[in-house]
């Protein structure tokens, strides 16, 4: 494989003929990001840099040794060393890979979805389907066996890794016994538990089983705890406040954050001022008052609005080529229109419409975090990846500008997850870029103009993912 070496210390195009030389060679690089195993530098140089907190370089630099950004410039003159490969972007956008905060992984297969399905072996498909969408790190809210998570954590961040891979970061689950996920989740989450012998959901009966719950988690070092706040349309029994209460204090003692299923607006206050660290399900219609999302706001919590699951599941998104290329023709075919659910163009409510509009505008105006979230695998076909760039256009549709999208799905996601190498394009982060051919600020539908995909620095052999 051809790659190009490049000897001169300094590159400033149009200052001198070594500069236009090197511009005349970097348009025959090859596709391949490809690098030396060892010491290698990769230069990324004339691109459109969306940094991912507000601030653009239109004609910027990423210097990369190895997994990790070492260098950024907001111009093309950059020092980099002898022996690196340069590669011009001219006309691309790069933005920093996205995050799911909220996901479900395990039981989404190729050709089914259940408890049937969980394994190491599916959790590195679902990753790698995130790679090939542009994410570097996926949330699995709650319904992970946690030895095997932690297991798998391990793993991938061993020295070889599991290379290809989305981050694996996951949480611990807390509800009223044998309760939490949505029904049809419960009994899979309930199965996978039995057949491995691991604990997924801890039930809690009082404010000394939480403690004792909160403390056992923190021993097995899981950083995250979900609790459910749902009873399911009368179904389950709603988390009772002293019990949260309970876990939310005692989680604070080992530096643990909690986060939140909730399903009525109404809860959020009293959640709040049990200092909870975020909300996975925003209930942001007309019950999320401003009252909410400035007190929202004043707790420093993250809301997660997650409309996509509610949409797409009336959408024939089978029809989508940016979906369908990753598709089974059967599963395709099951998700495209029919008269019975899936359409085209689905009609929205427009009060629910207009409700959800007003809903943004408190949390934008109360300057809430707002953080991109999916619950993708926790139905069936709700796929991974791709519903986390079909939620930015969401946002976008209901009043966030593409840069605020851009930034719910990099730094703020990074943020809520404690993600201090991710998120943003800055020396000392790790190198996991969205390489795109169009860009995203003028249409967000645009970060799905994906050229390349970097995750520690290395590319993304996206074509081995796609079926057709």
């Amino acid at each position: 494989m051809l790659t190009l070496k490049i000897d001169c210390k300094t590159f400033a195009p149009f200052t001198n003929s070594l500069a236009l030389i090197c511009m005349l060679w970097l348009s025959f690089v090859p596709r391949s990001l490809a690098q030396d195993p060892e010491g290698a530098y990769l230069l990324l140089q004339n691109a459109r840099l969306v940094i991912g907190d507000g601030n653009i370089f239109d004609r910027g630099s990423i210097l990369i040794r190895e997994s990790q950004i070492i260098a950024v410039s907001e111009s093309l003159a950059i020092e980099f060393p002898e022996q690196t490969v340069v590669i011009n972007l001219e006309g691309k956008t790069i933005i920093p890979a996205l995050i799911d905060a909220h996901a479900h992984l395990g039981y989404q297969g190729a050709d089914s979805w259940g408890a049937e399905n969980y394994s190491a072996d599916n959790l590195i498909a679902n990753l790698r389907q995130y790679a090939y969408y542009g994410f570097s790190a996926v949330f699995s809210a709650g319904s992970d066996p946690e030895e095997l998570a932690l297991e798998f954590q391990q793993e991938q961040n061993s020295g070889t890794g599991i290379p290809g891979t989305a981050r694996f970061i996951f949480s611990a689950g807390m509800a009223p016994p044998g309760q939490g996920p949505n029904n049809q989740f419960l009994d899979h989450a309930l199965q996978v538990a039995e057949s491995t012998g691991m604990t997924i959901l801890h039930g809690i009966t009082s404010p000394q089983s939480a403690r004792l719950a909160v403390r056992e988690i923190a021993e097995k070092g899981i950083p995250f705890i979900k609790i459910w706040v749902d009873d399911r349309a009368g179904t389950q029994h709603k988390l009772e406040p002293e019990n949260y209460r309970a876990i939310v204090d005692e989680a604070r003692a080992y530096n643990l954050s909690v986060f939140v299923h909730q399903q009525s607006a109404e809860d959020m206050p009293a959640l709040l001022d049990a200092k909870v660290n975020g909300f996975l399900h925003g209930r942001i219609g007309a019950g999320y008052t401003s009252a909410i999302a400035e007190q929202t706001k004043a707790a420093d919590a993250f809301v997660i609005p997650n409309l996509g699951l509610g949409e797409l599941r009336f959408e024939a998104i089978g029809d989508d080529t940016f979906l369908s290329a990753l598709l089974l023709p059967e599963i395709a075919a099951g998700l495209m229109a029919s008269e019975s659910q899936r359409q085209v163009n689905p009609a929205r409510d427009e009060i629910a419409e207009q409700e959800l509009r007003e809903g943004f505008a408190r949390l934008l105006a109360a300057k809430v975090d707002i953080v991109l979230g999916t619950d993708a695998g926790a139905v069936p076909d709700h796929p991974f990846g791709y519903t986390g760039h079909r939620e930015l256009e969401i946002f976008v549709r209901l009043g966030m500008t593409p840069m605020q999208a851009i930034i719910a799905g990099t730094s703020k996601a990074a943020q809520s997850l404690g993600l201090t190498d991710l998120g943003l394009i800055e020396a000392g982060y790790s190198a996991d870029l969205l390489i795109l051919d169009d860009n995203p600020l003028n249409d967000i539908r645009n970060t799905r103009s994906i050229n390349r995909v970097l995750l520690k620095g290395r590319e993304i052999d996206r074509s081995q993912l796609e079926i057709n």
